[in-house]
């Protein structure tokens, strides 16, 4: 039942009345992301959003241990040398002092790891490889292959197809059930909201995907869906708050004054749920292993935008498709 003394207590913020703030925060946010995926449609053969990682695309990948130092330049000759070489858009990056278990100098002073990304690799002879070896040795000093990982193109493109899959099928899922549990606009409403956090979490990879290059995997796809279902749990909670606090105070007070009131409840909790999940992120992502960086990095961006769109985004929008709808209610009663 809701607090009857509700409307009496500080509100700590007014999200309805500074609702082109919100909207405009929204805007600077995704216009940048959206015009980097479409970039990215529109130039790549596979017309992807974001640059796709051997995961969907296929291809094999080697990594290298040093006990030396290895430079931006040293990255840089690896990279052009294997172009020289033939190899098709290869994907070269130094994964400083990280241990890769298998190697067998791994507890005697490996400085980094050397990872070498390129095309499904069908090496018998074990030439290509041999090849690839010889250059990485032309730039650095006596490299070790440690870890070879080799997927098929027809994997990739099923991964690729499935994982799309589980994503749409996560948003039907969500549609299906705020419709049943709510209301249809409650749906549409964070149906909006789950894509505008998407849309930002792919958008800021779109964007580092041209300006460094970098490509996604498998993880990212779960980051996304953990993002949707972290940004859904809390957006139905301001939600729920809402309709709670809307039956028992309609007749004393507007709409408005309901979802500010009902986000200003829920406000403590939603910080401090989305603060401590992301100090425990901020700790995984500066002092754990190097392999998931990225895909940390994609849950605290869909954490923290999730948070933002739930308090500010999905309940202006909430508001003012009812001040939409009472409108049009008043027009026809008056015709």
């Amino acid at each position: 039942m809701a607090n009857p003394n509700l409307m009496n207590q500080k509100q700590i913020i007014d999200v309805v009345k500074f609702r082109w703030l919100w909207l405009s925060i929204s805007a600077i946010l995704l216009i940048p992301c959206v015009a980097a995926i479409i970039y990215l449609m529109a130039t790549q053969s596979n017309h992807a959003p974001v640059k796709l990682g051997i995961d969907f695309t296929g291809g094999t990948i080697l990594q290298y241990a040093t006990k030396g130092d290895v430079t931006v330049d040293d990255i840089g000759k690896i990279r052009d040398d294997m172009t020289k070489a033939g190899f098709t858009t290869p994907i070269v990056q130094n994964i400083n002092n990280a241990g890769v278990e298998g190697a067998s100098n791994n507890e005697s002073g490996i400085k980094n790891i050397i990872s070498v990304k390129t095309g499904f690799i069908d090496d018998k002879t074990g030439e290509t490889t041999n090849k690839i070896t010889e250059i990485v040795s032309g730039a650095v000093d006596s490299p070790e292959l440690v870890q070879t990982t080799s997927v098929g193109p027809s994997l990739g493109s099923e991964l690729l197809k499935n994982s799309v899959v589980a994503l749409l099928l996560a948003f039907l899922g969500i549609v299906v059930y705020i419709s049943l549990r709510f209301k249809a606009d409650y749906a549409v409403i964070t149906l909006l909201s789950l894509i505008h956090d998407a849309l930002f979490v792919i958008g800021v990879f779109a964007i580092m995907s041209i300006f460094s290059n970098v490509y996604v995997d498998a993880l990212f796809i779960t980051a996304v869906l953990t993002v949707v279902g972290f940004s859904v749990h809390d957006t139905i909670v301001v939600f729920d708050r809402v309709r709670e606090n809307n039956r028992f105070l309609a007749k004393k007070y507007s709409f408005n004054e309901i979802v500010n009131a009902s986000v200003n409840q829920t406000l403590a909790r939603s910080l401090n749920t989305s603060v401590t999940t992301l100090l425990t992120l901020g700790a995984l992502y500066f002092f754990g292993g190097s392999t998931t960086k990225e895909f940390i990095f994609a849950m605290i961006l869909g954490i923290a935008v999730g948070t933002y769109s739930s308090i500010f985004f999905a309940s202006v929008l909430l508001a003012w498709d009812k001040e939409i709808r009472d409108k049009k209610a008043a027009k026809k009663v008056a015709a």
